[in-house]
C-alpha cells in the first residue's frame, strides 16, 4: 500500500500547516484565555477555503475530498483546538448534509455562503433530555401550510451564538419515533429563534456552545432536507462523516502535546542531563508517537473509504475512538513530562489537556463508537457465517 499523499493532499497540508504555524499557533493561548470566537481567524480559514472543503466548485467551495479535509483538519487543530472544531462543525455537521440530501434550490442557496464564509453553520441535533438517544427528540416542526411551525429546544451546539444557518434535525411526525424525523435548514435572518445559554466549557473555549431555543419558528417547507422522514438517516450519515472530522481534530491536539513535550524533554535539565535521556520518559515519548501514528492511520482509512464510495461508518467510528482517547493520554503524558510547569498556565500543556477531553463526548461518545463498530463487526461475521 503506498501511503503517499498526492501533489494535491501536499499542497493542502502544507497550505494548513504554513497557516496554523503564522497565525494559530501564536494566537491559541489568548484565544483560549479570552474565550471569543475568533472571528478574524476563521475570516482567513475561509479566504483558504478551509469552510467549504467538500463543498462543488460551482457552489464556490473548494471541491476537495475526505481525505484533503482531514489533512487540513489535523494542522488546524494542532494550531488551535478551538478554531478546529469550528471549522468541523462548519464543514462536516453543515455543509456535507446540505450537499448530500439538499435539492439543487438548497444547494445554490445556502452552500455558497457557508463555503465562503459569509455565514457560520451550526448542527442542531442533542437535546436538554436526550444526546446519544437522538430518537427520544422532542423538539417537534409540524406542518402548517407552506410552512413548519418549530418548538422545543437543543442543547450542546457548537456554533450556535455565532451561526446564520442551522441544520435542524426534529419530530415531523412524533408518533413515530425514528421513522417521524425529518431535517430542516433554518435560515436564522428568515426564521428567527432564540439563543438560550453559552456554556462556559472546560476547553475549546473559542468555540462558543449555546442552546437554541425554538419557539413558533416558521420554517418554509422548501428547507426540507430529503423527505419527511429521513431526518434520522440524515443525522446518522452526517455524523458517520462528522466522526472523520473530529478524529482529525484529535490528532491535531495530540500532535501539538508531542511536539511540545518532545521539545521540553531536549531542553529541561535535571540530575546532570537532559531529561530526554531517561529511559521513564522515552517509554512514554514512544508510546505518544505510537498512538498518533496509528491514529493518523485510521484516519486515513476512513477518509479512503468515504472517498471510494465504500461503506465507513466503522472505520469512522474506530478513527474516532481511537484519536479521541489518544489525544487523552498523549495529553496527560505531555502534561507529566512538563512536571510542575505542565500545571500552570504559562505553559500549553494544561490547555491541550482540556482541549483533548470533549473529543471523547462530542459527535458520539466513545462509548457509543464502541456499540458501532461492535454492532457493524457482528454483522459482518454473521454475514460471513
Amino acid at each position: 500500500m503506498d501511503l503517499t499523499l498526492q501533489d494535491t493532499h501536499q499542497m493542502i497540508q502544507e497550505t494548513a500547516k504554513a497557516f496554523a504555524d503564522k497565525e494559530l499557533l501564536p494566537a491559541a493561548q489568548k484565544i483560549d484565555k479570552e474565550g471569543v470566537f475568533p472571528s478574524e481567524k476563521v475570516a482567513k480559514m475561509a479566504a483558504l477555503g478551509l469552510m467549504g472543503m467538500a463543498v462543488p466548485e460551482q457552489y464556490d467551495g473548494a471541491g476537495l475530498d475526505t481525505l484533503a479535509y482531514a489533512l487540513a483538519m489535523e494542522e488546524i487543530s494542532r494550531g488551535c483546538a478551538s478554531c478546529g472544531v469550528i471549522m468541523s462543525a462548519h464543514n462536516s455537521l453543515v455543509c456535507d448534509p446540505i450537499k448530500l440530501f439538499g435539492n439543487a434550490d438548497q444547494r445554490r442557496r445556502f452552500l455558497p455562503p457557508l463555503a465562503t464564509g459569509r455565514r457560520i453553520g451550526c448542527f442542531a441535533l442533542s437535546e436538554p433530555g436526550s444526546g446519544s438517544d437522538a430518537a427520544g427528540m422532542r423538539t417537534t416542526a409540524i406542518r402548517d401550510g407552506d410552512h413548519y411551525v418549530v418548538n422545543g429546544t437543543k442543547n450542546w451546539i457548537t456554533n450556535g451564538q455565532e451561526a446564520q444557518t442551522c441544520v435542524l434535525i426534529a419530530h415531523t411526525n412524533p408518533a413515530e419515533r425514528h421513522r417521524g424525523i425529518s431535517a430542516l435548514v433554518v435560515d436564522r435572518l428568515e426564521s428567527p429563534y432564540g439563543i438560550g445559554k453559552v456554556e462556559d466549557k472546560f476547553g475549546i473555549k473559542g468555540s462558543s456552545t449555546t442552546s437554541l431555543v425554538f419557539e413558533d419558528t416558521r420554517v418554509p417547507v422548501a428547507n426540507l432536507l430529503g423527505q419527511e422522514g429521513d431526518g434520522f438517516k440524515v443525522a446518522m450519515v452526517t455524523l458517520d462523516g462528522g466522526r472523520i472530522g473530529i478524529a482529525a481534530q484529535a490528532l491535531g491536539i495530540a500532535r501539538v502535546a508531542f511536539e511540545e513535550a518532545l521539545r521540553y524533554s531536549r531542553e529541561r535539565s535535571a540530575f546532570g542531563k537532559v531529561i530526554g535521556d531517561f529511559g521513564a520518559i522515552q517509554e512514554m515519548l514512544a508510546d505518544m508517537a505510537t498512538d498518533i501514528e496509528a491514529a493518523r492511520l485510521l484516519i486515513w482509512r476512513a477518509a479512503t473509504a468515504k472517498d471510494a464510495g465504500q461503506k465507513y461508518g466503522k472505520f469512522s467510528a474506530m478513527a474516532k475512538l481511537h484519536a479521541s482517547e489518544t489525544a487523552a493520554r498523549v495529553c496527560h503524558k505531555a502534561l507529566q513530562i512538563h512536571g510542575g510547569y505542565g500545571y500552570v498556565k504559562d505553559y500549553n500543556a494544561e490547555r491541550h489537556v482540556r482541549d483533548a477531553r470533549i473529543t471523547e463526548i462530542y459527535e458520539g461518545t466513545s462509548e457509543i463508537q464502541r456499540l458501532v463498530i461492535a454492532r457493524e463487526t457482528l454483522s459482518e461475521y454473521a454475514a460471513m457465517a
